[in-house]
């Protein structure tokens, strides 16, 4: 078998028994492996009444057939139901811990159950063995890799909790070397809830590949299409994702004081070239990575990695705070005590508003540097006013009876870029499986940044056709696995040049979109027999009847309608949002 390694190991913590789960080549075929073999086996194992905190739930980390081969190729997908959202739902992760748990020998690892005290997972070329973890609990994530690194070997890649995911915070991520994280949907509370605190892996195996000389042959081929895209190859070269700030905010698409505004007048202040100049210490890449989007900064108090566009935002024009220390220092400690910025930073904004209106009973105003964070300590922990704000937005803004002062869909905080002033991009979030996510299918790239096109960005007008094909390209590349910017550089033609070298099958275009389809599709089943309705496919009151009040997207709202109805006949979906037998049949699901 050449590019999966052919084996992935089902873990019941509540008895410590192991199985090794089979998988048949025509699903591997089907759904490669990420996030999509993850959505196939978890719909398998958990119904859609599963409860995401419960022993019964599975949590699934699966690497996929390119993993640990291509550049930017060491990425790992986390596949589980969340309890933020209640979808199903798929977190990915960067660094080198997928291809370090592809060289044990392994796909991936399934783990089901809860163990009786808290545990951690080494696996290596040997296996995987389930260890004492009662020492590490309550370490932060740092402190845990440090710690567990001594106890286990060198070198290795660890992934853990903090806190956050041990108080099962709604939205606690997963850390991994370090300050890599599989951040959204909650899936460190998952983690939490089966009293796991870590998992380290340490491989020495290779992969198998099909033709070693194609493959020698294409990656200078892959280089020059990584180098002469001006986003792979030179703005996130030069600056990482902080580079959107100003463009953002330029484009009047900067959500600013929990998206009452799309500019941010201090946005020079705190852009991404600020923090080059005055934080950034060096570049860092992931496994096999030509980008280098990362940035290891230093405040006068402290290091680390990032702020990256998104948590700029997050803690930065969302909460009305200018304080570029405050905003990085914020992000160190989320990555310490392991949570999510974007619904972090978002459920601030939404309590600073809820306070702005007089319903919230603790004192927090807009551009309240000084609190932030305490106020991240407090949510991790629990404590005070952090136990409101751990229960992210919806669940907030619903408390205190202002539901519509959540910018959430299906729960999930949406990420900064006003939908008002980017109509293809306000479709992707309504539509988006796991929430208010903007990766799954980034109009931004033809909407704002020209890729591979520009798309008139106020227009309704085709836009159901491109976000339905980008979220199927996503949905392959998150199952392959490589990194989402590839997808600046390159189309699905070079995608499965890439697969067919290594497997040895015969891809097409064709299939692989199929596949990626075939992937969304199943998606959306689930939801729907969870409970989920054309209605939860929506956006918030605010972005469909509140115009923006300044900007270059001024007097703009979202004309939903205009794009749905399309959106779910492209889809092979019933007016409702429902799949059609029809459709099923002919993805073979």
């Amino acid at each position: 078998m050449n590019g999966w390694m052919g084996k992935i190991i089902k873990i019941d913590l509540s008895t410590g028994k192991q199985e090794t789960v089979e998988i048949d080549d025509n699903i591997r075929r089907k759904y490669l492996g990420g996030r999509g073999l993850g959505v196939k086996l978890y719909t398998e194992i958990c119904s859609p009444q599963t409860e995401p905190l419960c022993p019964q739930n599975a949590l699934i980390f699966l690497t996929g057939p390119l993993t640990a081969v291509m550049p930017t190729s060491g990425r790992f997908h986390v596949i589980s139901r969340s309890p933020l959202t209640n979808t199903i739902c798929d977190s990915s992760s960067g660094g080198i811990f997928g291809a370090e748990l592809k060289k044990t020998g392994l796909d991936g690892f399934i783990v089901t159950g809860k163990a009786a005290k808290p545990v951690y997972l080494n696996i290596t070329d040997n296996g995987i063995e389930i260890r004492n973890a009662e020492h590490f609990w309550g370490l932060n994530t740092q402190q845990t890799k440090e710690a567990i690194i001594k106890e286990t070997k060198a070198g290795s890649s660890v992934a853990s909790i903090g806190p956050a995911g041990e108080n099962k915070v709604l939205f606690a991520a997963i850390m991994n070397d370090k300050d890599r994280t599989a951040g959204r949907g909650g899936m460190g509370a998952v983690m939490g809830s089966k009293n796991l605190k870590a998992v380290v892996v340490k491989g020495t195996g290779k992969v198998s590949v099909n033709d070693p000389d194609a493959l020698k042959a294409f990656l200078p081929k892959l280089d020059r299409l990584i180098d002469k895209n001006p986003i792979t190859g030179k703005s996130l070269q030069l600056m990482g994702t902080s580079v959107l700030v100003n463009v953002m905010n330029a484009h009047g698409l900067y959500p600013t004081r929990n998206f009452q505004g799309g500019v941010f007048n201090d946005a020079e202040g705190v852009s991404g070239e600020k923090l080059s100049e005055n934080f950034v210490h060096k570049k860092s890449a992931c496994y096999k990575c030509p980008i280098a989007c990362g940035r290891t900064t230093k405040t006068a108090n402290k290091e680390g990695e990032g702020p990256e566009y998104e948590t700029l935002w997050a803690f930065g024009a969302q909460l009305g705070v200018n304080d570029l220390t405050a905003i990085t220092e914020a992000n160190y400690v989320c990555n310490e005590l392991g949570l999510d910025t974007i619904t972090c930073g978002s459920t601030i904004g939404c309590a600073m508003e809820l306070y702005e209106k007089g319903v919230f009973p603790f004192e927090l105003k807009w551009g309240d540097a000084d609190k932030l964070v305490k106020l991240v300590e407090d949510i991790a922990y629990k404590r005070g006013i952090g136990t409101e704000l751990s229960l992210g937005s919806k669940r907030l803004a619903e408390k205190y009876g202002r539901p519509e002062l959540a910018m959430q869909v299906k729960g999930m905080e949406i990420p900064a870029y006003d939908p008002r002033g980017v109509q293809g991009q306000a479709l992707s979030y309504a539509t988006n499986n796991r929430g208010g996510c903007h990766i799954k299918a980034y109009m931004i790239g033809p909407e704002i940044l020209g890729s591979p096109v520009f798309l008139d960005r106020f227009a309704t007008k085709g836009k159901a056709e491109i976000v339905a094909l980008l979220q199927d390209i996503s949905a392959m590349v998150d199952s392959i696995i490589l990194c989402r910017f590839l997808q600046f550089a390159m189309s699905p033609s070079t995608f499965a040049e890439m697969l067919n070298i290594v497997t040895g099958l015969d891809f097409t275009d064709d299939e692989l979109l199929k596949i990626g389809k075939r992937i969304y599709t199943l998606e959306r089943k689930f939801n729907i027999e969870a409970g989920f309705t054309r209605k939860d496919d929506t956006l918030p009151p605010r972005f469909l009847n509140e115009f923006l009040p300044e900007g270059a997207s001024r007097n703009r709202i979202v004309k939903l309608d205009e794009m749905l109805d399309r959106y779910y006949k492209i889809r092979g979906w019933d007016k409702n949002g429902v799949p059609t037998d029809e459709t099923l049949k002919e993805l073979e699901i």
